[in-house]
């Protein structure tokens, strides 16, 4: 018996995985570049708050998507990942605004790292 690939099951969920995987990166991005102008000690607080709500979105975002396309093709371990991306973004969020910022800072790499994860598995092609 041959299993075919999830994403010939499920093409339009993981395009949906795609789109939000990419839009976290992004978002991810926007929070490094702000984070280096907070740490050379230009005033960049009010882009990096708002670039961490825009990362809770597209985290939970990411999440629906994972889960949408794990209810589809019971493959569940993407969707477990981003769930793991979302919950951290709000321990480093807590973390960042109490100041805790040798665990933030490390944390964001966790992050960015899951996410990129993600984004690779979506878009890797489905004959592997």
């Amino acid at each position: 018996m041959t299993r075919t690939p999830d994403t010939a099951v499920a093409p339009s969920t993981v395009r949906a995985v795609q789109a939000t995987a990419v839009l976290t990166l992004l978002v991810l991005l926007w929070q490094s570049v702000t984070a280096g102008r907070l740490l050379i000690g230009e005033d960049g607080t009010g882009g990096h708050a708002a670039g961490a709500i825009a990362l809770h979105v597209t985290s939970g975002l990411l999440l629906l998507a994972t889960a949408l396309h794990g209810r589809r093709t019971r493959v569940w371990w993407p969707a477990a990942l981003a769930g793991v991306v979302f919950v951290l973004g709000f321990v480093q969020a807590a973390l960042g605004s109490s100041g805790s910022i040798a665990t933030h800072v490390p944390l964001a790499l966790v992050l960015t790292v899951g996410t990129a994860w993600l984004a690779a598995w979506a878009f890797r092609s489905p004959a592997r």
